[in-house]
């Protein structure tokens, strides 16, 4: 084996061991989220562990502390939620642009309910998630507003925090009657929105 094969293989294996270590990272995440929603956050590390196919060892490496977990799931789920509003902006006319995004926001706030305990324990962990929540959400819901205002296809006068806050509350409102009918409550509100545009 020539220096240069071997210097070639030193390089090759920490890439490797980078690629396993996200996948490990990711099936921790998407196992939690799974677990979290059905068994709250309290839930034992081993029903994550099984669900991802990792040890115990693996989720505490990459986790040290439950709160690790908990936020990373939450912070996950809050960036693939808010990166979905430029896809179907570039997929959609402005106003079933921003319908659609409300919908998966309402499949957020679904999974967020296994986390409500953690997130308003008053664990000082999870001080910044709230601030993280709004950076992420108040940008991605603003520029679709924005676009379907500017279309005449919804009334103007409605900001990204207020009906993030609108959505939020009806879906929490209605937990004990299942998504859908969240889903149909936020078919409300996407309609009333339409309605104010029809009068300006």
């Amino acid at each position: 084996m020539t220096e240069n094969t071997v210097s070639a293989e030193v390089e090759r294996a920490p890439r490797r061991r980078r690629a396993d270590a996200q996948r490990n990272v990711d099936a921790l995440l998407e196992a939690a989220k799974a677990v979290f929603t059905v068994s709250g956050v309290d839930a034992p590390a081993k029903e994550i562990t099984d669900r991802a196919g990792v040890g115990v060892g693996t989720l505490y490496r990459h986790f040290p502390q439950r709160s690790d977990l908990v936020k990373a799931v939450f912070q996950r789920e809050v960036d693939a939620c808010a990166d979905e509003a430029p896809v179907l902006a570039a997929a959609h006319e402005p106003g079933v642009a921003l319908e659609q995004w409300l919908y998966r926001f309402t499949g957020f706030i679904a999974t967020k309910r296994g986390l409500a305990s953690a997130l308003h324990s008053g664990d000082p962990a999870f001080d910044e998630l709230p601030g993280y929540f709004m950076r992420r959400f108040g940008p991605a819901l603003g520029s679709l507003l924005d676009a379907a205002a500017a279309a005449g296809e919804i009334r103007g006068d409605i900001g990204a925090e207020d009906l993030l806050y609108a959505v939020a509350n009806l879906c929490l409102s209605t937990e004990q009657l299942g998504p859908e009918h969240s889903r149909r409550m936020v078919a409300l509100l996407v309609d009333g929105l339409r309605y104010g545009a029809e009068h300006e």
